[in-house]
């Protein structure tokens, strides 16, 4: 024999590629010149004797692959597996330690399926070879696991990896679940928020009016006391929520003092005017017969008149505190 027979001729070969220059097959590995594939999947290649290889294109898998290669069984688990090897493991936190994951895994295989997968390389990932025959109790198992039971103690011949791939997949259904009820919860609070914002925008186009001013209290009472108190010249310091519900406590300066009312959110009209509005001959009191629009001058007419009392005062209205001015 001569050094001429040593020398592998050219030849072409179906070859699985997961990333990387490196190519393997049964302990000899090629480098790839050229292109490289687009995503991970089994593609014909041109091999040399001298260990390089040029990338053909897409093939199907090779079932001769797997000849000369130390192969492993197990159950897939989505597109990881678990193998026959496993101890149980309660802990749904440590699951995953039980798991590895696995490239070029066939479309639309059942739950439970078992597995033949094996690496090309020494340290590479494991890739999908074939389905491997059932044991016996995967369809009790898939059944339970279909009726959403907690546990397949109960069915006999269960091993170790089934009992386990029955726990990881009852945990990444029972996870999937709560993603998309949390997708839900947002996909309606977005909406929500979006009406709301369109009913904002109207309300804000007409919020010289009356109805405008109301129909903003409904989505920014801010914004609507701001505006029925500027109409008689008030600044609006500060709302907050009332004791009561649907009724708002406002702060506001007007002629210099600090005074507070309480309102219907929805309405603006006065439920407290924060000043006496008693009728002393009848002992009625007149505050719902205001609103916030037109609370300001009947506050301003007291205090004209030198007869307004102040019962609510907002914090830091110097007159209350200095006892000058008007009459509290």
């Amino acid at each position: 024999m001569v050094w001429r027979d040593l020398i592998q001729e050219d030849e072409e070969r179906v070859l699985p590629w997961t990333g990387g220059r490196l190519i393997y097959q049964n302990g000899r590995a090629w480098r790839i010149e050229g292109p490289l594939p687009r995503e991970y999947g089994w593609y014909l290649f041109q091999v040399s004797g001298n260990r390089l290889a040029t990338l053909k294109g897409p093939a199907e898998s090779n079932p001769e692959y797997e000849k000369g290669h130390w192969l492993s069984r197990g159950y897939l688990v989505g597109d990881r597996i678990i193998f026959d090897d496993a101890r149980v493991e309660t802990d749904p936190n440590k699951l995953i330690a039980q798991t590895q994951p696995v490239l070029l895994v066939e479309l639309g295989l059942t739950s439970f399926s078992r597995a033949v997968v094996l690496r090309p390389g020494d340290t590479g990932p494991w890739i999908f070879i074939r389905l491997e025959f059932p044991q016996g109790p995967e369809e009790a198992v898939t059944a339970a696991y279909q009726d959403r039971l907690a546990d397949v103690s109960h069915i006999p011949g269960v091993t170790p990896p089934l009992d386990l791939a029955f726990r990881w997949l009852t945990l990444q259904r029972e996870l999937a679940e709560k993603r998309e009820v949390e997708r839900q919860r947002q996909r309606v609070e977005e909406e929500r928020k979006r009406e709301a914002a369109v009913r904002l925008e109207a309300a804000l186009k007409d919020v010289g009016t009356g109805l405008g001013r109301r129909a903003l209290a409904k989505v920014d009472f801010n914004a609507a006391a701001r505006a029925a108190l500027r109409l008689s010249g008030c600044e609006l310091l500060a709302t907050a929520p009332s004791r009561v519900k649907g009724q708002m406590v406002v702060q506001y300066r007007f002629r210099h003092r600090r005074l507070e009312c309480e309102v219907e959110r929805d309405t603006l009209r006065i439920v407290e005017a924060g000043i006496c509005l008693t009728d002393h001959r009848t002992g009625i009191k007149g505050d719902d017969r205001f609103t916030l629009e037109s609370l300001p001058a009947v506050v301003g007419d007291a205090m004209d008149q030198g007869k307004l009392v102040v019962w609510r005062h907002a914090p830091g209205d110097q007159a209350y505190a200095d006892h000058n001015g008007y009459e509290d």
